[in-house]
C-alpha cells in the first residue's frame, strides 16, 4: 500500500540528517509501530507519512502513485486519517458533530449518515448522552475515543497516530490500542503509530526501531 523509497530528511544540512536511504513498505490490514528515542525523528518521518511535510530526498508512494503527485492537500484530505497525541478535535463542537464534519469534508461514502456516526462512536464506548456533549466536557480517554472513531468514518485506508497514548492511563491505553488493532485487521486499513510505550510497540504486527538515523525491523 504505502512504499517509501531512500527517503531522507534533515533540517540545515545532509551531513546532519535524521535518516537517510530509507525503503520500507507498509501493507493494508496490518498494524505498525515506530519506536525510537526521543529527538530520533520518529515523528517527523510520521509527518512525512502524512504529507504534512515533504522529505528532502526520496519519495513516498501509495498504492503505486507518488504522494506528491496525488498532491498533499488531496492526499491528506482523503487518502489519509491523523491522530494525534493532543486529539485535534473541533473543540467548540460534540463528539456526533466531530464525525459528521469529518465526513463531510473528506467526501466520505458514509457523509450525512448520522446513525452511522453514532455506531461508531458507541463502539468506542462513547455513550449517546457523551456524543452530544461539547468534546471539552470529556475525558482524555474519551477525547481519544472520538479521535479514533473519527478516522473509522472516513474512508482513508491509511491511519498514522503520533503518540495516542501518551496522554492517557494503563486502562484507557490498552483500550485505544485493541481499538488500532481492530481498524487495522477488521477494516483492513495500514496503522502506523509512532509511540515510545514498549507495550503499544509489542501489540503491533510489526515494530521498526529508529536508532542511529536508520530503522531497524525488531518485529
Amino acid at each position: 500500500m504505502l512504499k517509501v523509497n531512500d527517503l531522507g530528511y534533515w533540517y540545515d544540512r545532509q551531513e546532519n540528517s535524521l535518516f537517510e536511504n530509507v525503503n520500507l513498505e507498509f501493507k493494508s490490514g496490518t498494524s505498525y509501530a515506530i519506536v525510537g528515542q526521543s529527538g530520533s525523528g520518529k515523528t517527523t518521518f510520521l509527518s512525512l507519512l502524512a504529507g504534512l511535510d515533504k522529505p528532502r530526498a526520496g519519495q513516498i508512494e501509495l498504492n503505486g502513485e507518488p504522494i506528491n503527485k496525488i498532491g498533499l492537500t488531496n492526499y491528506r484530505k482523503s487518502k489519509v486519517a491523523i491522530v494525534f497525541q493532543s486529539y485535534n478535535l473541533l473543540t467548540y463542537m460534540s463528539p456526533l458533530n466531530n464525525l459528521m464534519t469529518a465526513m463531510a469534508i473528506t467526501n466520505s461514502e458514509h457523509r450525512g449518515d448520522k446513525d452511522y456516526a453514532m455506531k461508531m462512536l458507541r463502539r468506542l464506548g462513547i455513550t449517546d448522552d457523551q456524543m452530544k456533549k461539547n468534546v471539552q466536557r470529556l475525558s482524555g480517554g474519551q477525547q481519544q475515543r472520538v479521535a479514533i472513531a473519527r478516522t473509522m468514518v472516513c474512508d482513508a485506508k491509511l491511519v498514522v497516530a503520533d503518540e495516542p497514548t501518551g496522554n492517557l492511563d494503563e486502562e484507557n491505553t490498552k483500550y485505544v490500542i485493541d481499538q488500532f488493532q481492530k481498524i487495522a485487521h477488521e477494516q483492513k486499513k495500514c496503522v502506523i503509530i509512532v509511540t515510545h510505550e514498549p507495550d503499544v510497540a509489542d501489540v503491533c504486527d510489526h515494530s521498526y526501531r529508529l536508532e542511529k538515523h536508520k530503522f531497524v525491523a525488531e518485529t
